[in-house]
């Protein structure tokens, strides 16, 4: 009798233990549900590199670096984007301190907050470096393939009528995704990041590197494969996807292939109103009440996936400061840069009221808040921006109290 009492006992507290887990708001394991996902969406930053060991950094110098863990814990965020990449310089990948720095960087916000996922990028962008970075047999092996002892190679993974080659500089070109190379790479970059604590990948412009895979089949088969090694390797097995979706999303035999969608903000200008922005829907090719629905890959059912909207960087156009309504730019800038140069009292208001737009006119679409981002102002330099109160980083933007206002409003 004393031990059927103990059993029930047991079950009782594994089963409380149980309901606990999915009454908490950030809880998965496996999968991720709507629900956790729209709260993680809720609360994402992008911190550019925060990952990133300041030397091996290449948006530039970031000031107050070492304040950035504290920032994150200020403002309670949960999603931390853009963390880690390569634009080129992928050399610097076989040196031990860039993946040791990841690995510890992710561990110290751990242990203040185990929720936080992490989200590195694998962009549309490959240089002469990768010649330089070994293939690791974990590669071969995935693919099916014979090991064999020998480097990545550059021209094996660009298209072979020669669109997009040295589309960023001589040397530095957009990889075609129907290269077996380019998969071995993009596999690599993957699971180097889930070894690291990542658990979310952007995938960058998808159109680009998909140039010549006309039905996706090649994506679809990338993303089950880096799926398949998370789901033993990472934290909560289980690894979210996204990338900038020109056509509103990714959809194959009515299955999303992406958890989510994420897009620029795509900022309208109000002509005669200097540096005054909105945001509309329809306005170019904005996201906005357009992304697409199917079955998501944790298996519900979506009418429109949800999906961030960041501040994003391209650079400047040839007229700073004039308005022109047809192009991506915001008043000659791009959307950080634009934004940095507002008032602080303009930048709290505009988070505010992007914020509340979206509730109202597309409530599947999620602001990205600016935490850290590469700027253009048009000077020659290449600043970094930075949300930080200035008690702690003198050139920060002091927007940690209007971020918290924004979210707990």
């Amino acid at each position: 009798m004393n031990k059927l009492v103990g059993l029930l006992a047991i079950l009782l507290l594994m089963g409380c233990a149980g309901a606990e887990k999915q009454a908490d708001p950030y809880f998965f394991e496996g999968s991720i549900s709507e629900p956790v996902l729209r709260n993680y969406l809720a609360r994402a930053v992008t911190m550019s590199e925060f990952c990133v060991k300041a030397e091996l950094a290449q948006d530039g110098y970031n000031p107050c670096k070492d304040d950035d863990v504290r920032f994150l814990e200020s403002i309670g965020a949960k999603f931390v984007g853009r963390a880690a990449f390569r634009w080129g310089n992928e050399d610097q990948l076989n040196k031990p301190e860039f993946q040791n720095y990841m690995k510890e960087t992710i561990e110290r916000v751990h242990e203040k907050d185990g929720d936080v996922i992490f989200q590195a990028a694998i962009f549309e962008a490959v240089s002469r470096q990768v010649n330089q970075v070994p293939i690791p047999v974990r590669v071969f092996e995935a693919f099916g393939h014979e090991a064999v002892h020998r480097n990545f190679n550059y021209d094996a993974m660009l298209d072979d009528s020669g669109r997009y080659v040295d589309l960023w500089g001589a040397g530095c070109s957009v990889p075609d995704l129907t290269k077996l190379e380019t998969q071995y790479w993009f596999y690599f970059l993957a699971t180097m990041y889930i070894d690291a604590g990542f658990e979310a990948i952007h995938w960058g412009q998808i159109a680009l590197i998909g140039m010549n895979d006309t039905n996706h089949a090649q994506f679809q088969q990338l993303l089950d494969q880096v799926r398949t090694y998370a789901s033993t390797h990472a934290r909560r097995k289980y690894l979210l996807f996204d990338a900038h979706t020109p056509n509103k999303g990714v959809v194959v035999d009515g299955r999303l292939l992406l958890d989510f969608h994420s897009f620029p903000l795509r900022v309208k200008e109000l002509a005669g109103k200097p540096m005054e922005g909105i945001l509309e829907v329809g306005h170019l090719d904005a996201l906005y009440t357009k992304s697409k629905g199917g079955i998501a890959p944790s298996g519900w059912h979506s009418e429109s996936l949800p999906y961030l909207v960041e501040f994003d960087n391209f650079g400047i156009s040839r007229a700073p400061g004039i308005a022109d309504t047809t192009s991506h730019f915001v008043w000659g800038y791009d959307e950080i840069t634009w934004f940095s140069m507002l008032s602080l009292e303009d930048q709290s208001a505009w988070m505010a009221y992007a914020y509340q737009w979206l509730q109202k006119n597309a409530p599947n679409g999620y602001l990205q808040m600016p935490g850290v981002r590469v700027l253009t102002p048009g000077d020659g330099s290449r600043r970094i921006f930075k949300a930080n109160d200035r008690e702690f980083c003198p050139k920060g933007a002091n927007l940690e109290a209007p971020i918290k206002q924004v979210w707990n409003n």
